[in-house]
């Protein structure tokens, strides 16, 4: 069982050696698949003792799930003000983290069912995903807007994005993902205080209606 104390402390050498093997494990992943990453194999490349590795991460799926956080967390994008707009950006940055070499792999290891339990890998995914998205839908309610619910993005655009990556469905590109957004978008239906295409809650307002 991974040590969180020891996988989670900041600084210092154990900040590089993380470093150094996250870089051997996306190198490893991009020219082999995730399913031939073996812990040897990464404390070779990363120049790191395999003890160390069984130690803090105890399995190669462990560590790929580590490596799959860390990916997630970086380079999200930054918000614009307008709600369809930032989730285009959302949406976007999602398909292309998902399509970049080693992105499937890293989210199957990432819900694999031998990950430490205390990790609750597919739960920690979907709510990863699901903040990522939570930021444009709680901003635009701060500017009187009224958004769609996060279960009708998760449905509208998070779950067709990933379905059509992992499976490789032709045509699934930038294109696509802007289209899903503007699909749930209810152009003409604008919420208080958004002139003209912000994003409305349809389901929502027939109900209150």
């Amino acid at each position: 069982m991974p040590d969180k104390s020891k996988t989670s402390r900041p600084g210092g050498r154990s900040a590089r050696v993380r470093a150094a093997v996250h870089r051997a494990v996306v190198e490893l992943v991009q020219e082999t698949g995730a399913d031939k990453v073996t812990i040897p194999a990464v404390a070779r490349r990363a120049g790191v003792n395999p003890s160390s590795l069984y130690r803090r991460w105890g399995t190669a799926s462990a560590l790929l799930a580590d490596v799959a956080d860390r990916r997630q967390d970086e380079e999200t994008p930054e918000l614009l003000g307008d709600l369809r707009a930032d989730l285009e950006r959302v949406a976007v940055w999602t398909l292309t983290d998902l399509s970049r070499p080693g992105g499937v792999a890293f989210f199957r290891a990432d819900v694999a069912p031998d990950v430490d339990e205390r990790r609750a890998g597919l739960r920690a995914c979907l709510e990863r995903v699901s903040a990522r998205f939570q930021g444009p839908l709680d901003a635009a309610a701060r500017r009187g807007e009224t958004p769609p619910t996060l279960e009708r993005v998760l449905d509208r655009i998070v779950a067709p994005l990933y379905f059509r990556v992992v499976f490789s469905v032709p045509g699934t590109d930038e294109r696509y993902a802007r289209e899903l957004v503007a699909e749930l978008c209810a152009p003409g239906q604008a919420g208080p205080g958004s002139p003209g295409g912000a994003c409305f809650d349809v389901q929502s307002d027939r109900l209150r209606s």
